[in-house]
């Protein structure tokens, strides 16, 4: 039995320490956290103090009683959960229930933490252990506290005055602001033209273009030509006074360098896997963990090949550093090595230098000798930290700028000027392996690589045309995954590790979409940002939430007492969820909006936020006793649409016609989206086709799509319930409870009753979905299986009882997801 239990946090990562610590260590996973506060009111009481009320996480009993069980046996403890403020937490949590299972006493609990998983990190971690840093938990307590605290009080407001099942998070409420805001300076701005004028070259050396600086005897500026008429004459007079040539009045050439871009932090390694592998925040983490956690590496087993990913230090460990030197001075030879090391500076206030950047285990692990071993995905991601690592830590890159400006003295009204730039690479240095991405590019990046000819002041080169031409002023581009989280950095809101999980919050609660990979902030989303801006200013106020963050951080640093935080916060909050639960008309809080008047029957038209999403209306509800309703069409918003646009949404439902048997024949929109009706059959319209442009021969051949369905999809009854049917992603077998897979050998006409009996039996219980969640289930003889099938039909009532008491206790957001679902659905 081994003398001692070294906990984790997952459990690949319990594998591959397994084996670095040999027979006296049993190294076990939490599978994450353990506890959480308990999902009711009073979770967190501010009236003692906010003491928490924690309850073990459900789904991992079994794991926290594996722990306890072999802690029973153990001589000493050592709690090696991750070094950052949530690992510190899970350690905590642990400690404290085998505290409260008496299963502490005469042992030593030891906390270790380490940045890399190697035997010589993981040894060095064990062989030097700490206590628990009681600041970090107070830190995690609080903000779990906070985000209780918000999410508790908050949510029912939004409830009562935008619509039931939103919630609102302390976090995330300020980066869907910030995402609302956007889409708001989008929709205001306006549209400037201006033109640009470029002489087009042709030298000897080859062609190039220049463009004009100078116009008028005055600086050309970005406003100066604002329509075609103005451009065309200002490039006709040029081309009259150059004469067919421009005159080099002036050549200046300027050698800079560039310093490559630090070692990964978790936001920069976010953008950039953003911007060059086009991953979500949330896929980045993922494939990062398993970088960390440990891949198989053939002959050397489990390995983790990169260090901790959640951190926003820059620092690299003098081990990591000579690794790399030797590195560069063996594949890219000693002259790209600078003299010293290569050091850099953290941005963040609260960075843990005693932390590392996320780098290579061993920079000797180049990709090509790992990418065997990996997936596509680690393949890329692995990739990228190596060479970004690499490269921080190689001599500069020296560029050099070329300007040359032209004269072109005699144009009409004074003198004009043009100027042609190029920037050509000296010395490649670092950029040989790495240069960072960009979310937008600037008039230095369409210099770069272009080289110009060999020019000479006095020189008069060949003009073989003026271009003018036209431009827009464009809009603020929506943020990406990458602008988003380099923005919440610079802001001060949220940290390393809460990036990826405020971006899938606002994406699960359907506040904002991915639309081209932007993000836009849905109707919804616009309702409850606009609703926390101006009636929770404080609280999604970017200087507010970012200085509660540093309030934080100085608990977790021991500056700062935890409770006179939360209280500090408590009573103002508390106070304006009252007051505001009372004072705000619902109306308002929706963003609401009166369009102007029906021309047919004089009748206000509104747009609102309904249940099932924005709506159109037609009347007063305070006056009218009946009103006219309809959805909105994808891609409309509440916040846009015109008085034109909303009535045309009223001329559903249509009359197509009459079917060949008399039939009349219509379209409208239900609750579940545009259907056909003809007679009392209903058929889902299409993804492409339109209910207010479809006509009578489409609608027809919906509607008998739908009957030949009907008709074919029972291929085989056996009078007891059990069916084999044609569904809508093939054939499988049901008997109204579950349903189960065919065999793709197995022709769907030829099962038998047996055959059926024997697949339904070893089909997992419907749960959610087709097929529902993959579940063992015993098998037993086809008799008793229809025997207990009958006793079970009996009881029907009682389980669906059952099922509404399961229901209750899930969250609101579970409940709305079902909705939302729900409503996804075409009728039958």
């Amino acid at each position: 039995m081994a003398k001692n239990l070294l906990i984790v946090e997952s459990p690949a990562k319990a594998k591959t320490i397994n084996k670095y610590l040999g027979k006296d260590f049993q190294v076990l996973a939490s599978y994450g956290h353990v506890r959480d506060l308990k999902p009711k009111e009073g979770a967190v009481d501010p009236e003692r103090h906010f003491a928490m009320h924690y309850e073990i996480i459900e789904r991992n009993e079994k794991h926290v009683d594996a722990i306890a069980k072999a802690a029973k046996v153990a001589d000493d403890i050592y709690l090696a959960t991750d070094l950052d403020r949530e690992g510190e937490a899970i350690s905590w949590h642990i400690s404290e229930i085998l505290k409260d299972r008496g299963l502490t006493k005469g042992k030593q609990l030891h906390r270790v933490v380490f940045s890399e998983i190697t035997p010589k990190a993981i040894k060095a971690a064990v062989a030097a252990p700490r206590q628990l840093s009681h600041d970090l938990v107070d830190a995690q307590q609080a903000r779990r506290a906070l985000d209780y605290l918000v999410g508790f009080n908050l949510s029912p407001v939004l409830w009562r005055k935008v619509q039931r099942g939103l919630s609102a998070g302390r976090v995330q409420s300020p980066a869907l602001r910030m995402i609302v805001e956007r889409e708001e300076e989008i929709e205001a701005f306006v549209a400037r033209e201006y033109w640009t004028v470029q002489a087009q070259l042709r030298h000897a050396e080859g062609e190039f273009s220049a463009r004009l600086t100078k116009l008028n005897g005055k600086k050309f500026e970005q406003f100066d030509l604002t329509n075609e008429a103005d451009a065309m004459a200002a490039r006709a007079a040029l081309k009259e006074a150059a004469h067919g040539r421009l005159t080099v009045s002036e050549v200046g050439s300027k050698e800079r360098k560039r310093r490559p871009a630090p070692p990964f932090t978790t936001s920069t390694l976010q953008q950039e896997a953003a911007r060059k592998l086009g991953f979500t925040t949330s896929r980045t983490m993922k494939v990062a963990q398993g970088l960390y956690e440990g891949v198989g590496l053939g002959s050397e087993g489990n390995v983790g090949l990169i260090t901790y990913m959640r951190t926003d230090s820059v620092a690299l460990s003098d081990d990591a550093l000579g690794e790399l030197r030797a590195l560069i001075a063996r594949d890219f030879g000693q002259k790209a090595l600078p003299d010293h090391p290569q050091s850099y500076k953290a941005k963040s206030k609260n960075a843990q230098e005693a932390h590392e950047a996320i780098r290579p285990t061993s920079a000797m692990r180049t990709p090509r000798e790992v990418s065997a071993f990996l997936n596509d995905e680690q393949r890329k991601l692995y990739e990228l930290i190596w060479k970004r690592t690499v490269a921080c830590q190689m001599i500069h890159a020296t560029l050099n700028t070329v300007s040359v400006d032209f004269d072109l003295p005699h144009a009409a009204g004074g003198p004009a000027a043009f100027r042609a730039t190029g920037t050509t690479v000296v010395d490649p240095g670092f950029l040989a392996v790495y240069e960072e991405g960009r979310d937008q590019k600037d008039a230095d990046d369409d210099d770069e690589g272009r080289r110009l000819p060999r020019l000479e002041k006095g020189e008069q080169v060949p003009l073989h045309d003026i271009a003018a031409d036209q431009h827009f002023t464009e809009p603020p581009p929506r943020y990406s995954e990458a602008s988003l989280v380099k923005a919440l950095e610079e802001y001060g809101i949220g940290r390393p590790s809460t990036y990826a999980s405020i971006i899938q919050v606002l994406l699960n609660r359907e506040y904002v979409l991915l639309d081209n990979r932007r993000f836009k902030p849905t109707d919804i989303g616009r309702a409850v940002g606009k609703f926390l801006t101006q009636h929770f200013t404080r609280y999604v106020d970017y200087d507010f939430t970012a200085k509660l963050e540093d309030e934080l951080d100085a608990v977790s640093r021991g500056e700062e007492a935890w409770v006179p935080l939360m209280q500090r916060f408590w009573q103002p909050f508390k106070q304006q969820v009252e007051e505001k639960t009372e004072s705000v008309d619902r109306s308002e809080a929706t963003g609401a909006r009166e369009l102007g008047s029906d021309p047919k029957s004089g009748k206000p038209v509104f747009v609102r936020l309904g249940r099932f999403g924005p709506y159109a209306a037609i009347g007063d509800k305070d006056s009218d006793e009946k009103l006219q309703f309809a959805s909105l069409r994808p891609g409309q918003s509440m916040h846009t649409i015109t008085l034109e646009e909303a009535l045309e949404l009223f001329k559903l439902p249509r009359q197509l016609g009459a079917a060949p048997n008399g039939d009349e024949v219509s379209v409208g929109i239900g609750r579940f989206g545009p259907f056909v009706k003809q007679g009392s059959t209903y058929a889902s319209l299409k993804p492409e086709d339109d209910p207010y442009t479809i006509e009578l021969p489409r609608a027809l051949q919906l509607v008998e799509d739908k009957l030949t369905m009907l008709a074919n999809r029972v291929i085989l009854d056996f009078g007891n319930g059990v069916q084999v049917l044609n569904g809508r992603y093939g054939p499988y077998i049901t008997d109204g409870e579950k349903n189960a897979r065919i065999p793709k050998e197995q022709e769907p006409k030829e099962l038998t009753e047996a055959q059926c009996l024997e697949l339904l039996a070893a089909a997992p219980a419907k749960k959610g979905g087709r097929f529902g969640r993959k579940s063992a289930a015993k098998k037993e003889p086809a008799a008793k299986k229809t025997a207990v099938k009958k006793a079970a039909a009996k009881k029907a009532p009682a389980k669906k009882t059952a099922a509404k008491k399961t229901a209750t206790k899930k969250t609101a957001a579970k409940k709305t997801a079902t909705k939302k679902a729900a409503a996804k659905k075409t009728p039958a």
